[in-house]
Order: structure tokens, then sequence, then C-alpha cells
């Protein structure tokens, strides 16, 4: 019987177009070396989909399988499942190794391939779990172990020209997706056909601003009604009703990079209490835009829209921070956590941060005014100001749809 192998080097086909030029993921592999060096790390095993992607390019699909991008001083290597066959390699900048299925644990196998044992081992603190931990333990047997988190998480927070030109077509898109959700409304739609309008759109989109990309997981939450009371409830097929509060979604994905709209709408007409509740959150909103600026921090942000919605008996209906930042990342991974307008977040606004503003008021069922209120702006912050890249219009003039 022919021995089979526990890793190889299937390079099928022709290097494809990545999202970034080769000097973008150098600059970034200089960075994290830098970071390796600092941390005194000889190896950099790092496994979430979204540092993998940073690194590399390449945008892993689990499927219960181990993913890495391994970095050494000289080298940098993802490692991909042999059902992936050639397009992690076609998909990646830098070199790639198949592992195969023929014996458990090929995966750190490979990974051993390219360290060595007996180095100084960086992981993510945040990903890897206690299982995979022990594993990496036992197969390259450092030295010790440092976490690298905290220093990939600072570096993907300060986007490259190149990622805020990606940021700012993805929020085009997004606006794309908002108008045809707009036109998609009336009386009887189902949730569900309004969210196939407005992925429908964002998808066609891209393809054509993006042929040489590969095309996954744009979505659209749209809400109404009661289902508006949360951020992240999903599509129903609830039928949409005169007057109904409408809370509207759109999260286009390119390349791994997330953006999104938000806006609150009415159909047909707005009561008098709804009313007062949005155009106070309105008013939220446009004041915490004015606060985006470098140098204040998120918690000196955070403190003042809270002082703002205090004066008007509104605080206590707020119902998470009031942005984050916005990057390679999705709504099932990644999280830049380290850039969130919440209380409890120091980081200090510098320019090259992308980061959204996006109040949100939720009324019970019940009381005047009931639903979910929500508007999400994307702004880049530059050397003296920030840059609004959001396009579709917020407030009741607009988004009171007949």
């Amino acid at each position: 019987m022919t021995e089979r192998p526990e890793s190889y080097r299937f390079h099928n086909g022709q290097k494809a177009p990545l999202p970034f030029a080769e000097t973008e993921y150098q600059a970034r592999l200089n960075g994290l070396r830098a970071a390796m060096e600092q941390a005194g790390a000889t190896a950099a095993v790092l496994t979430s989909m979204h540092n993998v992607a940073y690194y590399s390019g390449f945008l892993y699909c689990s499927f219960g399988r181990p993913y890495a991008v391994v970095v050494t001083e000289t080298q940098a290597v993802t490692i991909s499942a042999g059902i992936d066959a050639g397009q992690p390699w076609r998909r990646s900048f830098c070199d790639n190794i198949t592992y195969t299925d023929w014996t458990r644990d090929n995966f750190w196998r490979a990974v051993r391939s390219v360290t060595g044992p007996g180095g100084v081992v960086g992981y993510e603190g945040d990903h890897l779990t206690l299982m995979q931990r022990d594993k990496l333990e036992d197969f390259l047997a450092p030295l010790t172990m440092v976490d690298l988190a905290p220093a990939t998480m600072r570096q993907r927070m300060h986007k490259s020209p190149a990622e805020i030109a990606l940021i700012r077509a993805g929020a085009q898109v997004a606006d794309v997706g908002g108008y045809a959700i707009r036109d998609a409304l009336r009386e009887g739609a189902r949730e569900i056909d309004v969210a196939m309008a407005g992925r429908d759109a964002m998808e066609l989109e891209i393809a054509h601003r993006f042929p040489d990309a590969e095309y996954r997981d744009t979505w659209v939450w749209f809400q109404s009604g009661l289902n508006t009371d949360g951020a992240h409830n999903p599509v129903t097929a609830r039928r949409l009703q005169h007057g109904d509060i409408l809370s509207l979604n759109s999260f286009p994905m390119i390349s791994g990079y997330y953006t999104a709209l938000e806006r609150t709408l009415f159909l047909g007409e707005v009561d008098a209490e709804s009313l007062k509740i949005w155009e106070a959150n309105t008013a939220a909103h446009e004041y915490g835009m004015s606060l985006l600026q470098p140098g204040i921090s998120c918690a000196e942000v955070t403190q003042a829209i809270n002082a703002f919605l205090a004066e008007r008996d509104l605080l206590q209906y707020r119902t998470f921070g009031y942005g984050h930042s916005f990057g390679l990342l999705s709504h099932y991974y990644g999280r830049e956590a380290g850039l969130e307008l919440r209380e409890d977040i120091d980081t200090v606004l510098e320019s090259g941060m992308v980061i959204s503003m996006e109040p949100m008021l939720t009324i019970p069922q019940g009381q005047p005014g009931a639903g979910g209120y929500r508007e999400h702006d994307i702004l880049g912050i530059t050397e003296d100001g920030a840059e609004n890249i959001t396009g579709y219009p917020y407030g009741p003039e607009f988004n009171v749809v007949a």
C-alpha cells in the first residue's frame, strides 16, 4: 500500500488577484514581525479567520477543520485542509501547505514543519481553544508561548489608504442596498422579500465593482414592528403593515471587509410619539458624529452621548455601545474590540481609524413609540477631523415611505 503523506504543497493553477497589492501584505507582515520581535516570539501561529485573511489574503471556511497562517523571520505560510485543494494557495499572498485527513493532527505536523520545535510561539489567546492550545504545546514543544492577539488587533485598527478605499467602496455598496430596500417597501411585503431585494442589489454591485473577487456572506437584516427591538434580530416572514416602524440593515462583504448601513424607517406614516423618539435618537446620532475627532477616547465619546440622552430622559432605553471599528471583520468572525464606543474602552481615536456612530433606543412594547430606533454612519478619522463615508439619508424627511 502506498504511504499517504501528512501534508503536501498543491499549488494548482495561477495565483488569483487579491484585494490588495503585494506591498500591502508585506507591510502587514513587517508589522507583525516587529510585534513578534518585541514579544520575543520566533514564530507566530495565527488561527482566526480575520488574522489569516489580514496577513495572507486567504479567508478560510473552517467547517470544523483548523487553519492557520504561520509566520517566522523568513517565512509566511498558510496551512489549509485538503478539502480546499488549490484555492487557499491561489488566494494566499504567501506560500501554502495542505494537510491531509489520513492521520489525526496532521494540521499540527504541518505547522511544525514551518516553526520547528522548541521556539517561542506567538498565538491568539482570544481564539485558540483549550484543546488546540494543548496540541500546540504537544507538537511544537515551545520554550514558552506569548499572546499576540492584542498586538495584531492594534495593527488592524489602523487602516492603510488601500483599506480605507475598500471600506469606502463598501459603504457605497451598502447605500445601494439601502435604496433597493426602500424601493421594495409596500404593505403586505414580507421581511424576507425586502431583505432579498437589498442583498441581490448589493451582490450585483460588488460583482460590478470587483470582478476579480470571491463573492460570499453579503446579507441584510430587515426588521419590522416588534422585530426591530434588537440590532441583530434575524429576518422573518412577517408582512409589513401601514404605520410599522422598520429597521433597514444592509451589510456588504467584500473580501472579508464588512461595511454597514442602518436606518430607521416608517411605512406610510409615523405617529407623534414615535416621531419624538426618532428625532431624539437622530439628534444623538448627529451629536455623536460631531464628537468623533482625533484625540478623544472611546469612553469620553460614550459618556458625552450618555449625558445627552440622560438630559432627555432616554438613557434607560439605550441597549449597547454607540459604535465600533470597521475593517476585516464579520458577524461571525473578527472584532476589533479595542475600538468600541463603550464606557470601558479607553482607546484614543487616531487618524487612520474607521469607526461607526450608531446610537439605538429600544422602547418596550405597550409604551408609546414602541420599537427599536437606530441610525448608523461610518466615519474615517483624519488628521484634523472625520470623514463620513455613508451617503444614504437618515431621519423622517426621507424615511417615512409611502
